[in-house]
């Protein structure tokens, strides 16, 4: 006796096309939307400068310092300071001992000048970035969209995106110059004292191919780039701030995917500043 198979039902079998395509659409629409916000936030810099001048003076000293138990310890200056200082101080111990092995250990002031500046440096202050004002913007902005304060600037004629996002975005990008300074400070700083003072290099070397391998052009650059991580760290966590629903709860889920995402766009950064810097550079002159 043999059972005829039931061929399955044609809904069944267009529901299994569709939400594939349907998860594409609202991918799709979900870039929109950030594209759109992205670019009214940028376009409202001028009008945060220019109208709201002390919310952005606020905003700055909240974000460098910070607020509450944050500020106990300093905010993101003594944050960033500290996560450069052992992330330099781990290139200087591992330079040391990787060129050690082939004998060239006298090279680590050049692998201090040269890794620190392109990679270290920025990504470090990128990621600390990300968890203290990035993730700090996302609650603040998030609380006032649960509780209505966004709605009840809106009823008030007060234009939200100025006065709420791109005044903070106009404080990060201000106050990301001193402290990315004070970030590279600090690298330089740490290899130096963990090469010369505790691994034992003579300090006269460490000099020499530090400042020979020292490009100025490269600071500059570096700098570009952790100006555009803020800017980028900015808006992604303004993003989910502003757009944020579901309560207590949801705030917590914005903020996590804010930092998410905005970590994998920090590196992201990196990676395109660096290809289109370096990308074409196959040899390096170990001269001077």
């Amino acid at each position: 006796m043999t059972v005829d198979r039931v061929p399955p039902l044609p809904s069944r079998r267009f529901g299994t096309l569709i939400r594939p395509l349907d998860r594409v659409g609202r991918s799709i629409d979900r870039a929109g939307d950030q594209a759109n916000f992205f670019l009214a936030a940028l376009f409202s810099l001028g009008k945060a400068a220019r109208a709201y001048r002390r919310e952005t003076m606020r905003l700055l000293a909240e974000i460098s310092m910070g607020t509450g138990l944050l500020a106990v310890i300093g905010g993101t200056v003594v944050i960033v300071s500290f996560l450069t200082l052992f992330a330099g101080a781990t290139v200087a111990v591992q330079g040391y001992d990787s060129l050690g092995d082939i004998g060239v250990s006298s090279l680590t002031g050049f692998l201090s000048a040269y890794v620190n500046i392109r990679v270290v440096s920025p990504v470090t202050a990128g990621v600390g970035l990300a968890a203290t004002i990035g993730a700090g913007t996302t609650a603040q902005l998030g609380a006032m969209r649960i509780s209505e304060e966004i709605d009840a600037l809106e009823v008030m004629a007060i234009r939200s995106m100025p006065f709420l996002v791109s005044t903070r975005i106009l404080a990060g990008l201000i106050a990301i110059v001193p402290l990315y300074a004070l970030a590279v400070t600090t690298s330089f700083l740490s290899s130096r004292v963990a090469t010369v003072h505790i691994l034992g290099q003579s300090a006269g070397v460490y000099d020499h191919y530090f400042y020979t391998f020292l490009i100025p052009s490269d600071v500059l650059w570096s700098f570009v780039q952790a100006i555009a991580m803020a800017a980028v760290v900015m808006l992604i966590h303004s993003y989910y701030g502003y757009y944020a629903a579901g309560g207590p709860s949801g705030v917590g889920i914005a903020t996590g995917r804010a930092v998410r995402s905005s970590l994998i766009a920090v590196v992201t950064v990196t990676l395109l500043i660096s290809l289109a810097l370096y990308g074409g550079a196959r040899q390096l002159h170990l001269a001077g």
